[in-house]
C-alpha cells in the first residue's frame, strides 16, 4: 500500500485521529452517566475505564476525567444552547449525536482547544456509531454554529439556574433563600482543588505541594498529576478528604484511647482520623469493595482500626464510649466534586434515605454507652437529611440530647452552625478570588449525648 493510499486510510478511519480516545472514552463516561445512571466516579474506576486510560498519555487521561466532569457540570447550560440550535430537536434513535454535540460545544466554550480540532472530533464521535454515522453533517453544523455564535449566547443565559436541575434549585430556595440557593449553585459550578487532611505540620505540606493551609488546618492544593503521584501519598502522610468532611470527626474531641465505631465508615477519610487520633477504633460497613479500599487507606497511612463488613442495622456489639454515624444519603452537597449527582437523584430518592438515615441513627444510639457520645453527620444540603432527622429524634425519645457545637470547635466560623448549635456547611461557604480554592462541601453534623 503506497503512502497516500495509508494517509487516505487513516482520514476514512474516524479512531486515527490524535485526542480521539480520550473524546471517545469521555464520551463512554457521559452517556454512562446519562443513559445508564451509573455514578461517575464508580465507571471511571472501573475495570474497563481504567484499562482504556491506562493507553492513554497522562495528559489525556486528565482531559478525558475533565472533558466528562466539565459535560455533566455543565449540562443544563450545554443542552440549552444547543437546543436552542436545533431546528428539529435531537435524532431520537442516536444517543451518540447529543454526546457528541454536548463534548464539542464544552470544548470550544469552556477549553483551551482549537474550535476547528473541537468540531472535527466530535465528528468523528458520531462517524464511529452506526446509529450516529447518519447524523455526522448535522454535529459538523451545529458546532461551527457554537463555535460562531456560542460565547454570545452563553453570556445572555442564566447558567446558574440552568446547570441545576429545577426540582433541585427549588428545594434550595425553600432551605436557605435565593440568593444562597443561587450561591450554592454557582460554587457548584467551578472545579474545586483537592483538599487534604495531613498527620502532622501543615504548612509544610502546602509548601511542597503548593497549597495552602485551609482556616480548618486541611491543605488545599491544585497541584497538576495523579494523586499517587504527589508528594507524601507513597509515603502516608495525608490523605484526601474535603476540608467539611473532616470536621465532624473533631466534634468528639480527643479520642485517645477511647472505643469508638464509626458506622457506614467506607471510603475511610473518618476512620483514618480517628485512628490517627490515637482511638480504638471499629470501622462498619456493608459494602466489601468500599471496605478494601478502607483497608488500602488505612494500610498506606500506617494505621489500624478493627474492620467489619456487615449490615449496621443488623450488627450488636458492646457499648462504645463514642459512635460516629455517616449513613448513606443524596450527597447534593458534593456537587463541586461529583457533578453527576444532581443528574442521578430524584425528590424520591431523599425520601427513602430519610427513612434508612432514621433507622441508623437509632441504631447508633443503641451501640452507645449511657453518657457516650453520638455525633450524626451527611453530606446532604436537604434538611430532610439533617436537621429534621435529629429534630424527630429528640421529639421522640428522651434517651439522647443535643449538645451544642461552638463556634471554637468551628475555627471561629459561626455561618457554619444553626440555630440549634448543629454544623451546617455549603458550598458558597469560605469564598475566595480563585475559584479553585473557594468553597468546601456542604454537610450537616449535629451532636448527641445519650442520658
Amino acid at each position: 500500500m503506497n503512502d497516500a493510499r495509508r494517509r487516505k486510510n487513516r482520514s476514512a478511519d474516524p479512531a486515527a485521529a490524535p485526542g480521539f480516545a480520550a473524546r471517545a472514552l469521555a464520551a463512554e463516561m457521559i452517556e454512562s452517566v446519562l443513559r445508564r445512571r451509573h455514578a461517575f466516579d464508580d465507571e471511571m474506576n472501573s475495570g474497563a475505564a481504567q484499562a482504556a486510560l491506562a493507553g492513554l498519555e497522562e495528559r489525556d487521561r486528565a482531559l478525558t476525567r475533565a472533558l466528562a466532569a466539565t459535560v455533566l457540570r455543565r449540562l443544563g447550560t450545554l443542552r440549552h444552547l444547543i437546543g436552542t440550535l436545533l431546528e428539529r430537536g435531537l435524532p431520537a434513535k442516536a444517543p451518540r449525536v447529543e454526546t457528541a454535540l454536548l463534548l464539542g460545544a464544552a470544548q470550544i466554550l469552556f477549553f483551551d482547544v482549537p474550535d476547528h480540532a473541537a468540531v472535527d472530533l466530535s465528528v468523528r464521535l458520531a462517524r464511529a456509531d452506526r446509529q450516529a454515522v447518519h447524523f455526522a453533517a448535522l454535529v459538523n453544523a451545529v458546532l461551527r454554529r457554537v463555535a460562531r455564535e456560542g460565547a454570545e449566547r452563553l453570556a445572555a443565559l442564566d447558567t446558574v439556574m440552568l446547570d441545576t436541575p429545577p426540582w433541585l434549585m427549588a428545594r434550595w430556595i425553600a432551605a436557605y433563600g435565593e440568593t444562597t440557593a443561587r450561591a450554592i449553585a454557582a460554587a457548584n459550578g467551578h472545579e474545586p482543588a483537592l483538599d487534604l487532611t495531613v498527620k502532622s505540620n501543615p504548612e509544610r505540606w502546602a509548601a511542597q505541594l503548593a497549597g495552602r493551609v485551609l482556616p480548618t488546618g486541611s491543605v488545599r492544593t491544585a497541584a497538576p498529576g495523579a494523586v499517587t503521584a504527589l508528594p507524601g501519598f507513597t509515603e502516608g502522610a495525608w490523605w484526601v478528604q474535603d476540608a467539611a468532611a473532616a470536621l465532624p470527626a473533631r466534634l468528639l474531641g480527643n479520642v485517645a484511647g477511647m472505643r469508638i465505631a464509626d458506622l457506614c465508615a467506607a471510603p475511610g477519610g473518618k476512620a483514618a482520623q480517628l485512628a490517627a487520633a490515637g482511638a480504638d477504633l471499629t470501622a462498619v460497613d456493608r459494602a466489601p469493595a468500599r471496605l478494601a479500599r478502607l483497608r488500602e487507606n488505612l494500610s498506606r497511612l500506617h494505621l489500624d482500626a478493627a474492620i467489619v463488613c456487615t449490615e449496621v442495622e443488623k450488627w450488636d456489639a458492646e457499648p462504645f464510649d463514642a459512635v460516629l454515624v455517616d449513613p448513606p444519603c443524596s450527597s447534593t452537597g458534593t456537587i463541586r466534586r461529583h457533578p453527576d449527582v444532581p443528574w442521578l437523584k430524584n425528590a424520591t430518592d431523599i425520601e427513602k434515605l430519610a427513612a434508612l438515615q432514621r433507622r441508623l441513627i437509632d441504631r447508633a444510639i443503641a451501640l452507645t454507652k449511657p453518657a457516650g457520645t453520638i455525633v450524626y453527620c451527611t453530606c446532604s444540603l436537604e434538611p430532610e437529611e439533617g436537621e429534621a432527622i435529629v429534630a424527630a429524634l429528640l421529639t421522640r425519645t428522651d434517651d439522647v440530647r443535643r449538645v451544642p457545637i461552638t463556634a471554637a470547635e468551628v475555627f471561629g466560623r459561626d455561618e457554619w452552625l444553626t440555630a440549634d448549635g448543629d454544623l451546617r456547611t455549603l458550598p458558597c461557604h469560605l469564598p475566595d478570588a480563585d475559584s479553585r480554592f473557594a468553597g468546601l462541601d456542604g454537610f450537616y453534623a449535629a451532636r448527641l449525648t445519650k442520658r
